[in-house]
């Protein structure tokens, strides 16, 4: 699973069908979207870079407002693992590569179906990493969500995460 989509409850199968379409069309012919057992999550795996999908995804919307009914956040995940404190750890390590020196950074942890405890992950999580932290206007963001008992992680820049409505409100500005 590489990408996380959120839709309204009770519109899985559309969504599942409008999200099929938009990666056959980016050029993955078969992508394997799974409706989860949460009201209105999906995961897919596609062969396609996750990040790029949403960029792609963004472009769309910006150009035809319309195409997208059903999507309403898609994010990109680069790796899952089982959620266990020490495996998102060592996931969040072998990707806070891509967060330089110079950048600020910022944890967000998005939980369904689990009791895990968001502060003790950060603090796990925090501990390896020495850039400073920046809340509210961060370079990257650590996206950390868990869905029951997979996790998903990401480090993320600005506008990695498709936010339909926030893109379309970016049009009406």
């Amino acid at each position: 699973m590489n990408l996380i989509i959120t839709c309204a409850r009770h519109l899985e199968p559309e969504t599942s069908e409008e999200i099929s379409k938009i990666l056959e069309e980016f050029g993955d012919p078969e992508p394997q979207i799974t409706i989860t057992s949460m009201s209105g999550i999906l995961t897919a795996k596609t062969k396609l870079d996750p990040v790029q999908v949403v960029r792609k995804i963004k472009e769309m919307i910006l150009d035809e407002p319309w195409s997208i009914r059903y999507c309403l956040r898609i994010i990109p995940m680069q790796k899952f693992v089982d959620t266990d404190i020490e495996k998102i750890d060592e996931a969040v390590t072998e990707l806070s590569g891509a967060i330089s020196e110079e950048e600020t950074y910022r944890i967000a942890i998005e939980k369904r179906n689990s009791q895990m405890s968001s502060q003790e992950m950060i603090k796990k999580i925090a501990q390896k990493i020495k850039n400073k932290v920046s809340l509210e206007n961060p370079d990257k963001t650590i996206q950390v969500e868990i869905l029951g008992g997979k996790t998903g992680v990401s480090v993320l820049s600005k506008g990695d995460i498709l936010s339909l409505e926030k893109t379309k409100r970016s049009l009406s500005d």
